[in-house]
Formats: structure tokens, C-alpha cells, sequence
């Protein structure tokens, strides 16, 4: 196995029946990092998710797979203990309480009862629900996104060095969706936990991912970071604004194929919007000794990348 990769897995596949959910997939995720799937309903992503956490396994025919620095298919129990896995819908039992919630998973856990009590206070104060007004209701009464951070609170019990979230700020209104983003980045940059996400959010994974791959039809068409995602689509621009007419005439003279703006004193320079086009375009202002009075870089956004590379029909498995 490659070091430092939390997630490693060569040629997935998976199919049911005679429809392919999988085509012979590759992954490999850095260990502190948040790396996502995105894809349009029946690209895979799910069951991408479900194979990685022992729930199903892959085809024959598939790669080697390790999770956790454990072979999947050979110590399925050592990659359950090093996992945490939290689905579209929370697993909470709505008839206890936070606290009964997070003992009962620290049972299952096989916890000392002392051990247990500790990690679930901790996890309460941590998630903000160690209010005894919250603490001591039934999950019942919370609200979807009070759920879902105990649902992700449960997750943590048993201390996973991976976890696999799927699709997990579903039906949460924007502030508990950033609340749940807040929550996600933390358990990276804190404990370096590594996660897996799946999600219909684009900005989501704009905000959290550190790599993104996008599923399409069973593989994988496209991975990089959000924004070498986004520098690949066409309409990235530079635009320079300066500050009077004379010093815009000087630099539309060096940029034949640039749109001008002459209200704004701006000119559009068309480019990918990468590293070196950047560059070049300061490096040619600089040579002519043209003084800029603002620069910036405009890429398509993930929406773009989205749409360009999936073409999956929803509905599909």
C-alpha cells in the first residue's frame, strides 16, 4: 500500500444485474484530508461508500482495496474498527436521549462503562448539546440539523482515523449546513481524521474538499483540487483594471486579443486562469513598466464543472 494514503482502492467495480454502478474506478486519499465525490443520482457514489465500509463488497475482478492501512477484504473487522460511516438519514434512535444515544453506541463499541460516560460528555460539550434542556429531551424533539450533529457525534464514539459521510448536510438549512461544515473541517485540521464525502452540494464540496473526484456513469472523469476542477472549464478571464485612460491605452496596445472596458478602465484578458497565464500577464505588464490598479482572476465555478462532465440521466441507480 502507498504510504500516507488513508484510502487506496484499484479498479472497483460493481454491478447489479446488468447495469454497472462501478467501471473499474481508482482512489487514493490522503490521510487529514476531505476528499469528495460528486455525481448525479445513480453515478455510484453511494456505493462507492458502501463497498470502502465493508457493507457490500466489490466484484471479483476488482483491485486491491485498503482502508485504514488494513486490506479490505482481508481484515474486514480491522477496517470496521478504524471506520466511522454516517448515511443520507440520521441513525439516531428518536425515543432516547443524546447522552442514552452515544452510551448505547459506546456499548456497541464494547467501552468500560467509565470510558464510555467520558467520550459521550465530551462529545455532547463538543457538539454544543450538553445543555441539560437538550441533553435530557428525546431526539425526537430536535431540529434536523441538532440531529444530524448527533448523528455525526455517534459516528466519532469510537474514535474512526476514516470517515465515509454520505451526503451528510441533506434537507439542513444553510446555517446548520455551515454549522456541519464548521464540525467537518475541525475533525481534519484538528485530529487529522481523514473523510470521505458525498454530495448534491456543489459549494459544499467547494468549502470542504481538498480533492474532488467526479463520477459519471460508473468512473471517473475528472479529479483535482476545486479550483484546477474549475480552471479546466472555458470562460476563465483576467481582468485589470488601472487607474486613467493613458495607462489603459498602454496596456490594450500589449493585449491584442483582450476585451475592453473603457467606463471601468479594465481590460478582459482572456485565459484559463492559471499559475502561468497569471504570471505572464504580470510579467508583460511589468517589461512595459505599466502600473496596474487591480488585478483578479475569474474561473467557471464547480456548477460549470458539474454540468460539462456529468451526463448521467437521474434516476438511474
Amino acid at each position: 500500500m502507498t504510504a500516507h494514503l488513508a484510502v487506496s482502492a484499484t479498479h472497483l467495480r460493481k454491478s447489479y444485474g446488468d447495469t454497472q454502478v462501478l467501471d473499474g474506478i481508482d482512489l487514493g486519499i490522503a490521510e487529514g484530508t476531505v476528499f469528495a465525490l460528486l455525481g448525479p443520482n445513480g453515478a455510484g457514489k453511494t456505493t462507492t461508500v458502501q463497498i470502502l465500509s465493508t457493507l457490500v463488497p466489490a466484484d471479483p475482478g476488482s483491485g486491491e482495496i485498503h482502508v485504514a492501512s488494513r486490506h479490505l477484504t482481508r481484515e474486514p473487522d480491522g477496517v470496521r474498527a478504524a471506520i466511522g460511516v454516517t448515511g443520507q438519514f440520521s441513525a439516531v434512535d428518536n425515543l432516547l436521549t443524546a447522552e442514552e444515544n452515544l452510551l448505547l453506541m459506546a456499548d456497541l463499541h464494547h467501552l468500560p462503562r467509565r470510558e464510555g460516560r467520558r467520550r459521550a460528555a465530551a462529545l455532547l460539550d463538543r457538539f454544543d448539546l450538553a445543555d441539560p434542556s437538550t441533553a435530557r429531551k428525546p431526539v425526537t424533539t430536535y431540529s434536523g440539523g441538532m440531529r444530524r450533529k448527533l448523528d455525526l457525534a455517534m459516528t466519532l464514539v469510537g474514535d474512526p482515523r476514516v470517515i465515509f459521510l454520505d451526503e451528510p448536510t441533506t434537507g439542513l438549512d444553510p446555517r446548520s449546513r455551515r454549522v456541519m461544515w464548521d464540525l467537518i473541517r475541525g475533525l481534519v485540521d484538528d485530529e487529522g481524521v481523514t473523510i470521505l464525502l458525498t454530495t448534491q452540494y456543489l459549494e459544499e464540496a467547494d468549502q470542504l474538499a481538498d480533492r474532488i473526484a467526479v463520477l459519471d456513469g460508473g468512473r471517473i472523469v475528472a479529479e483535482g483540487t476545486p479550483d484546477e476542477l474549475k480552471r479546466r472549464m472555458p470562460g476563465g478571464h483576467i481582468r485589470v483594471r488601472f487607474p486613467d485612460p493613458p495607462t489603459l491605452d498602454r496596456a490594450a496596445a500589449l493585449f491584442p486579443t483582450a476585451t475592453r472596458d473603457d467606463d471601468a478602465l479594465a481590460l478582459r484578458v482572456p485565459g484559463d486562469g492559471s499559475v502561468p497565464t497569471l504570471r505572464a500577464v504580470l510579467g508583460i505588464l511589468d517589461t512595459a513598466a505599466v502600473e496596474a490598479a487591480e488585478l483578479t482572476v475569474h474561473t467557471p465555478d464547480l456548477d460549470d464543472v458539474f454540468l460539462s462532465l456529468t451526463t448521467t440521466p437521474a434516476g438511474a441507480r
